[in-house]
């Protein structure tokens, strides 16, 4: 299916409930308890596919939400793009027709500068370390930069490493990305890291992706063991590099005027479960990217770990440019957990 198709059959759905008055950002209906109560209901829309463990988590806030409030919420999940991709979701809860959504933090840097931190290069050392600034107070402010924009952050989720895999060589070095078209997020971050190893940065929207790779459009891409593995992309992509350039979390938003519209107690239900949906992600997310990578061997694809030296002098200068900047204080911060 083309992605004009997609989208217009998006379009026709979001068009059908709103008529139906089914698609409020929030809406009461049927009782929740044999006392009657209504159930408030956020809609939640992604593009990841149901078997994504991102998506598991958030399956898991919808569960840890409801018991919480003893089914006075819940949230209503809507995967695989059905609503739109990563950018149109974003764009829904902007403008007032969706309640809820996860993001990479890449797209986000165009609204909170300070979220291009996370598009830095080897910033942090391994997953413990990410976490320790993640769930620390100013990790946790960087959710709620986006307000003004009528995006509130609730957590994030474990997106693991970025890794390149490509179609016809394996990236053992920075100069096997030479003449190659890489496909990356639409973050400036991204396409200036690949542009500094050698490649050429091909931003193209993840739902295009395996199209994308099956008619040679672009050479590769990038992502975690997971996306890869679940979006079939080892049918394409025999090699695949543990280069592990870049941790870029998922985060879970929701529109910052519904936020507003909830009341107190509501909002410790939801920011309760959505915590709760984070520390049950990041484990589930490692299981299932050890079973992505052991499957994906079995299925042919080359997997590769390489000294992650060369890399890493490749993109040192992208540091020197945040030097003195919030995200430089930030980098500092970060450097000094241990």
């Amino acid at each position: 299916m083309t992605r004009s198709i997609s989208l217009f059959l998006a379009g026709l759905l979001v068009g059908a409930l709103l008529a139906t008055g089914g698609f409020a950002l929030v809406m009461r209906r049927g009782p929740a308890d044999g006392g009657g109560q209504q159930a408030k209901v956020l809609k939640l829309a992604h593009a990841l596919d149901p078997q994504h463990p991102v998506h598991l988590g958030m399956v898991h806030l919808k569960e840890r939400l409801e018991e919480i409030s003893g089914g006075a919420m819940t949230v209503e999940i809507y995967p695989s793009a059905v609503l739109g991709g990563e950018t149109e979701c974003i764009e829904q809860l902007q403008n007032g027709v969706l309640a809820m959504t996860k993001t990479s933090t890449g797209p986000m840097e165009a609204f909170i500068p300070e979220m291009q931190l996370f598009g830095l290069p080897y910033l942090f050392r391994d997953s413990d370390h990410f976490w320790a600034f993640a769930d620390s107070e100013t990790g946790r402010g960087l959710l709620h930069k986006g307000k003004e924009r009528n995006m509130y952050g609730l957590c994030y989720y474990d997106a693991g490493s970025r890794n390149f895999y490509t179609k016809d060589r394996q990236i053992k070095t920075p100069d096997d990305l030479q003449g190659l078209k890489i496909r990356v997020m639409n973050s400036p971050m991204a396409i200036k890291m690949v542009e500094m190893m050698g490649g050429s940065p091909t931003p193209i929207s993840w739902g295009e992706l395996y199209s994308a790779l099956a008619q040679g459009i672009v050479d590769g891409a990038e992502n975690n063991p997971p996306s890869f593995y679940s979006n079939k992309h080892y049918e394409t992509c025999k090699y695949f590099s543990l280069d592990g350039h870049v941790v870029l979390p998922d985060m879970l938003l929701i529109s910052a005027p519904i936020w507003d519209e909830l009341s107190p107690r509501e909002q410790e239900w939801l920011q309760q479960a959505a915590d709760e949906s984070s520390v049950f992600q990041r484990e589930l997310w490692a299981e299932k990217s050890t079973e992505a990578l052991e499957a994906v061997k079995e299925l042919g694809v080359e997997v590769y770990e390489p000294d992650k030296q060369p890399f890493m002098d490749k993109v040192a200068p992208m540091y020197d440019e945040h030097v003195g900047t919030p995200v430089g204080d930030l980098v500092e911060k970060i450097r000094a957990i241990r």
